[in-house]
């Protein structure tokens, strides 16, 4: 059984992702970005405090040098993303254009000092997810009234929350912590339900106004079942009481014929018989 939800509104999310920025100066930051679109890294405050500086993928093992600095003189040092990377030596940020899959991973940055010492190393992690898509609402009604509401989008671990008429709602079914895109209400709910989904990059709702089930009860075929049986249950006893009284006439015209000597001259005067018989009985 389809439950009552009407179109509210949908609205946009806050932001879809395509741009991000990450503060990055300290020592095992986590950034995000959104996949194909841009992400800003803040390496360190002020690059002209350092005499060079590195950046790197990859933290142990094979290291790829991206970004190499020095004396305010900056280039770009992996070929593959030559194109799609920029830094800005007055704020310390580095700009990633149309972010792709391969870019998440460990990065690692070096500053040196004049004396061309190491003075400092920081780790990043950076992962690249798709940004959520305008979320979907389903509905059905449950066998005691309650209603199941499914909220789906796409995009990289969405998370969900849910609210009815401003109120956070909790599932039924669920323990208190329960974030799915699975909702049950209990029976009776009305108003406005908004779904929330987002993940770190990016967020969505979609609003629609939701009646409470029907009373659960007999449907309509079940009734059509039920006068089905009625009449064949009438059609058997009609049947039946037919047959008795043919049979109970068949016995009387029997009895008849056997009290008038076994014959009679024609239908008529037998049947003057049988009602004679009948009338004296």
């Amino acid at each position: 059984m389809e439950a009552v939800l009407e179109l509210l509104v949908i609205s946009a999310g806050v932001s879809h992702g395509l741009e991000t920025s990450c503060d990055a100066r300290e020592d095992g930051s986590q950034c995000y970005g959104a996949l194909g679109g841009t992400v800003y890294l803040q390496l360190v405050t002020d690059a002209t405090r350092y005499d060079a500086l590195s950046f790197w993928k990859g933290s142990t093992g094979a290291k790829t040098e991206i970004l190499k600095m020095k004396k305010d003189k900056w280039v770009i040092k992996d070929t593959p993303i030559e194109d799609r990377v920029h830094f800005f030596i007055n704020n310390g940020t580095l700009r990633l254009n149309n972010t792709r899959r391969n870019d998440s991973g460990e990065y690692l940055q070096e500053t040196f000092n004049s004396a061309g010492r190491l003075s400092g190393i920081r780790g990043l992690q950076l992962f690249i997810e798709a940004p959520v898509s305008s979320p979907q609402l389903s509905s059905e009604c449950l066998s005691h009234g309650e209603m199941k509401v499914s909220c789906s989008s796409e995009g990289d671990g969405p998370q969900y929350s849910w609210t009815l008429d401003g109120q956070t709602q909790r599932d039924t079914r669920a323990s208190s912590d329960n974030e799915t895109n699975t909702i049950t209400l209990k029976k009776g709910l009305s108003g406005n339900l908004t779904c929330t989904i987002r993940n770190y990059i990016s967020s969505d709702s979609i609003s629609k106004r939701i009646s409470p089930c029907p009373e659960p009860g007999v449907s309509v075929f079940v009734y059509f079942q039920l006068a089905e049986v009625f009449i064949l249950l009438t059609v058997c006893l009609g049947s039946y009481c037919f047959y008795k009284k043919e049979t109970y006439h068949h016995k009387e015209v029997s009895r008849v014929y056997a009290v008038s000597g076994g014959s009679w001259w024609d239908t008529d005067e037998g049947v003057n018989v049988l009602r004679g018989a009948m009338e004296t009985n």
